[in-house]
C-alpha cells in the first residue's frame, strides 16, 4: 500500500480512537464501556457504534506508525469496550442493532465478521496484553455461534452477511455445521444480473456490503466461484461513479436512494480484487476510492483493520486504466424481468412479505452518459426517471405522479433509441364487486362483519380503467428533450417534479413561490446555476393548482419545481447545459 494511502488511513483511525476515548461511557452502569453514538447520542453494540470503535482501537495497537501504538489507555479502553459487548450479547447469543432489530441474527453476523478479524490481530503471539484481549473476543464469538447456526434474515443482502459470518466462525472453530449452514444460504442461488446488479439496486450502501462479504465466504470456504458476482458488480460501478468518487444513488432500492454517498466502503473489495485478480480498472478504483476515502467504515468492512487481515502488498505495483470518462452505459437492457414478475405469483407469497421488500425493480434497465463534467442517468421501475449534472448544477431528479393510481408513474418497457430512449407505462384501477356468497366467512352473518375479515382477493373486478404514459429522452449536443405524452383520457391530474440541490440558485420569471423549497413553474425560462455552471429550462405549465400529490416522489434536503398538467397532454421539457 502506498505510504501517503497507509498514513490517511492511521489519521482516520487515530481520530476515531481519539473520539471513543473522549465517547466512552464510564458510569458503571449497562453502558458502561460502549461509545456513544454521535448521531443518537447513545452505545449500541452494533457493527457501526462500539464495536466499529473497537476495530479501530485493535488497529491503533498494532500499528507502529499509530500514535496509540501499543498505548495501555486504547488497551483498557478495548477491554472496557469488549465487555460492554459481552454484556449486551442476549443469552441466545445475538445482539440487538439498537432502536431496532433485536435479538437480530444478521447484525449479529455483521458484527461476527469484524469481530472475527479483531481476534486474528488480537491472537498475535507478539503481546501477551492482546492475547488476553483475544480471549474475550473468542468468547463474544463462541456465544455467537448457535444464533448463526439457527437464525434468519430480513432483507436479500443478509443471507450473504450470515454466510459470510459463518465462514469466519469456521475459520477459527472448524465446526462442519458452520459449512452445511453457509451451503443452506447458498442453495438459494445468488441475485446478481449479467451486468453486475445485486437485488437491492443500492451502490451507496449494500453492494459494498455483498461483494466483501462475498470475498470473506470466498477465502473462509475456499470457494472462488463467489468472486464471480462481485467483479461483475465493480466492473459495473466503474460506470456509476463521479470524478470526485461519489457514486450514483439516484435509483438505489434502499435508504441510500438519492443520498450522497461514495467509494469509501468499496476501498477494501477494489484493494483485494484489484491485487486478487491483478486488474488494471480496479486497481483505478482502488485509487479513486483512497482518493475518496472519508470514513473507515463499520466493524465488518473497516478499511484499516481488513487491510491488516487481508494484506495486499502488491496492490501499487499493478498497472492502471484510465476510469472510465466518456460513454453510454445500458445495464439490464437484457434481463428477462417482465418474465420474471409474471412467474412471481407461482411463488405463492402473493406479494407479501414482512420485515423487508419484494425489490420488483430488480433488473430494471438503467442508462448512463457521461461526458467529462456532464452526465445523465435513465432509469426505469423507480420513483425518479431521470437525473442530470453539468459540473456543480444538478438536477437531482425528474419524476412524474398522478391521481389515477395515486402516486408516482414508474416507468417502465424501455427501449434504447439511437439517440436516448423511450418508456412506455400503463397505470390500472377498477372496482371490487360483492364477495360471493360461497366465499363469505361466518362473521358475514354476525350481528357486526368487520371489513378486514373479508376475504378482498376474490372480489371480482368491474369498471377495470387504464392511464397509459410515455416518454421520450432525446440527447442532443449539450441538451436533452424530455417528451411526455398521455392517452386521450380527459381530467387527470398529473406533475412533472424537478428536485434541486438547497445550494442551487434557480430564477425565472415563470416561477411562483409556493412554500418552503417549493415553487410552480407556468411558463418562461427556467435557469438553474452554481458555481460556473448552469442548466436553461424551458418547459413550464400550471394547468392545476396542486402542490402535494399523494404518494409522490420525496422532496428530503432538495427544493421542488412542479410542472403541473392535466389529461390529456403532450409536454416538452428542454434542458441546455452551459458551462
Amino acid at each position: 500500500m502506498e505510504e501517503s494511502i497507509y498514513q490517511k488511513l492511521i489519521t482516520l483511525n487515530d481520530a476515531e480512537v481519539r473520539y471513543a476515548l473522549q465517547h466512552q461511557i464510564k458510569d458503571g452502569s449497562r453502558n458502561d464501556g460502549g461509545v456513544i453514538d454521535e448521531y443518537s447520542g447513545l452505545a449500541f453494540a452494533s457493527h457501526g457504534g462500539t464495536a466499529a470503535y473497537m476495530a479501530s482501537m485493535t488497529a491503533a495497537l498494532y500499528t507502529k506508525q499509530s500514535k496509540y501504538y501499543r498505548n495501555n489507555e486504547v488497551a483498557e479502553a478495548l477491554y472496557k469496550a469488549a465487555q460492554f459487548m459481552l454484556n449486551r450479547q442476549h443469552e441466545d447469543g445475538t445482539i440487538s442493532l439498537g432502536g431496532t432489530n433485536f435479538n437480530s441474527p444478521p447484525d449479529t453476523a455483521f458484527v461476527v465478521n469484524g469481530m472475527a478479524q479483531i481476534y486474528w490481530v488480537l491472537s498475535d503471539e507478539t503481546w501477551e496484553r492482546g492475547k488476553a484481549l483475544a480471549e474475550q473476543i473468542k468468547t463474544f464469538l463462541e456465544r455467537a455461534m448457535p444464533a448463526m447456526l439457527t437464525g434468519g434474515c430480513h432483507t436479500p443482502n443478509h443471507r450473504w452477511v450470515l454466510t459470510a459470518a459463518l465462514s469466519s466462525l469456521y475459520r477459527i472453530f472448524g465446526d462442519e455445521r458452520l459449512r452445511t449452514r453457509a451451503e443452506e444460504w447458498l442453495a438459494e442461488g445468488l441475485d446478481c444480473t449479467d451486468d453486475g446488479e445485486w437485488t437491492e439496486r443500492s451502490n451507496g450502501i449494500y453492494n459494498a456490503v455483498t461483494n466483501i462479504m462475498f470475498i470473506y465466504s470466498s477465502i473462509g470456504f475456499q470457494k472462488p466461484e463467489l468472486l464471480e458476482p462481485v467483479r461483475k458488480n465493480l466492473e459495473m460501478m466503474a460506470y456509476l461513479v463521479f470524478d470526485d468518487g461519489e457514486v450514483v444513488t439516484d435509483y438505489s432500492g434502499r435508504q441510500d436512494w438519492g443520498v450522497r454517498h461514495n467509494l469509501s466502503e468499496y476501498f477494501l473489495c477494489y484493494q483485494w480484487m484489484a491485487e486478487h485478480d491483478c486488474n488494471p480498472l480496479f486497481a483505478a478504483m482502488y485509487d479513486l476510492a483512497a482518493a475518496a476515502l472519508t470514513h473507515l467504515g463499520p466493524v465488518n468492512n473497516h478499511a484499516l483493520l481488513g487491510s491488516m487481515c487481508y494484506p495486499c502488498p502488491n496492490v501499487e505495483h499493478i498497472a492502471r486504466i484510465d476510469v472510465p470518462d466518456n460513454f453510454k452505459k445500458v445495464l439490464n437492457v437484457n434481463y428477462p424481468m417482465s418474465d420474471q414478475l409474471q412467474q412471481m405469483e407461482q411463488a405463492g407469497h402473493h406479494g407479501i412479505i414482512h420485515h423487508s421488500s419484494m425489490h420488483t425493480s430488480f433488473g430494471a434497465p438503467v442508462m448512463r452518459y457521461k461526458e467529462g463534467k456532464q452526465s445523465a442517468l435513465i432509469m426505469s421501475g423507480t420513483p425518479s426517471f431521470f437525473s442530470l449534472r453539468n459540473g456543480d448544477a444538478k438536477l437531482l431528479a425528474v419524476s412524474l405522479a398522478t391521481t389515477f393510481s395515486p402516486g408516482v408513474v414508474e416507468m417502465e418497457n424501455f427501449v434504447e433509441t439511437d439517440d436516448g430512449c423511450r418508456f412506455s407505462t400503463t397505470q390500472e384501477k377498477g372496482y371490487y364487486g360483492p364477495v360471493p356468497s360461497n366465499h363469505l366467512p361466518a362473521s358475514a352473518q354476525a350481528a357486526i362483519s368487520p371489513w378486514y375479515l373479508l376475504p378482498h382477493h376474490l372480489r371480482p373486478h368491474t369498471h377495470v380503467q387504464q392511464l397509459t404514459i410515455t416518454a421520450e429522452l432525446i440527447k442532443g449536443d449539450n441538451e436533452w428533450l424530455i417528451r411526455i405524452h398521455s392517452d386521450e383520457r380527459h381530467d387527470v391530474i398529473t406533475q412533472l417534479s424537478l428536485l434541486f440541490p438547497r445550494d442551487m440558485q434557480l430564477s425565472g420569471s415563470g416561477l411562483q413561490k409556493a412554500g418552503e423549497g417549493l415553487w410552480h413553474w407556468s411558463d418562461g425560462e427556467l435557469l438553474g446555476h452554481s458555481g460556473s455552471y448552469s442548466m436553461q429550462l424551458i418547459g413550464g405549465a400550471k394547468q392545476h393548482n396542486i402542490t402535494h400529490m399523494r404518494n409522490a416522489i420525496a422532496q428530503g434536503d432538495a427544493q421542488r419545481v412542479m410542472i403541473n398538467l392535466v389529461t390529456p397532454f403532450e409536454h416538452e421539457l428542454k434542458i441546455t447545459l452551459n458551462s
